[in-house]
């Protein structure tokens, strides 16, 4: 297990300056909805020593809890930047930050037309398995699942062989976009079943305005080296807003197995 967060140079002690390193989590740091291994823990653990850490997911904290950390050990202790829903819930050195809300931003009505109209699809949509959970709230979004997020893993592998011959998730995203063109939504697939719906620019890149307000903190760093590393690096993946964005340099991978070799890597450069 990775050791707790006191032991950690403080930020603006880093021996690589100015640098933040950002990470997707499923398919990036673990598999789908599945424990991290703890050798990536391990070398997560080494790098946090050079420099700072953080990860974006759009899953709620609760969710990167399960998969990032253990009973006993809270996933903020782990990273020195958590941010959960993209960065609408954030954690600071295991400090919550101020949060924002789809609910607020949307309003009841039109959110209440949206979830009924999303209802009403996945009602009629054709598909081999359905189970539940098809809408799911979270603070700063909502994640679509046409089978539903109460599918079995092996249930989740089948869907997403059945979603990318079939083109379900696009085919009902562009639909979306058609029936609510003024509502200022984007749309990202992401994972294996799902996908998010948020405004405008709450996507990914959303939590680098935490990453620049860093500055402006007391004995703050200015971080001018931002490293992302996601899987969903394709125009229309969750992860390419922030992997293409101007200010980070992208890294894509195609799994865990292969993060973990690309950091070492970047460990060794580190070391030189």
């Amino acid at each position: 297990m990775a050791a707790a967060a006191s032991v950690y140079p403080p930020l603006d002690q880093r021996p690589v300056k100015n640098t933040v390193l950002l990470f997707d989590v499923d398919d990036t740091l673990t598999k789908p909805r599945q424990l991290v291994k703890p050798e990536m823990l391990q070398l997560l653990s080494e790098l946090r020593h050079k420099v700072a850490i953080g990860f974006v997911g759009g899953s709620n904290l609760a969710k990167q809890q399960e998969q990032l950390a253990t009973a006993d050990v809270n996933v903020t202790s782990l990273f020195d930047f958590c941010f959960a829903e993209n960065g609408l819930t954030a954690y600071r050195l295991g400090e919550q930050q101020a949060s924002q809300s789809f609910i607020g931003w949307i309003g009841q009505e039109k959110y209440n037309k949206l979830v009924n109209w999303i209802l009403h699809y996945i009602a009629d949509l054709a598909i081999p398995v359905k189970r539940g959970t098809f809408v799911e709230f979270r603070n700063g979004m909502i994640n679509v699942s046409p089978i539903g997020r109460n599918a079995s893993t092996e249930e989740r592998n089948e869907y997403q062989k059945y979603d990318i011959e079939h083109d379900i998730r696009p085919t009902m995203v562009r639909k979306l976009k058609e029936e609510f063109p003024d509502y200022g939504l984007t749309y990202s697939i992401g994972g294996q079943i799902s996908f998010d719906v948020f405004p405008t620019g709450w996507d990914k890149t959303f939590c680098l305005n935490f990453i620049a307000q860093e500055k402006e903190r007391e004995g703050g760093v200015d971080y001018k080296t931002i490293h992302f590393f996601g899987d969903k690096t394709h125009k229309g993946g969750n992860d390419y807003e922030i992997y293409s964005d101007e200010r980070t340099i992208g890294h894509s991978v195609k799994n865990p197995d292969d993060t973990y070799a690309q950091l070492q890597e970047l460990l060794k450069s580190f070391q030189q």
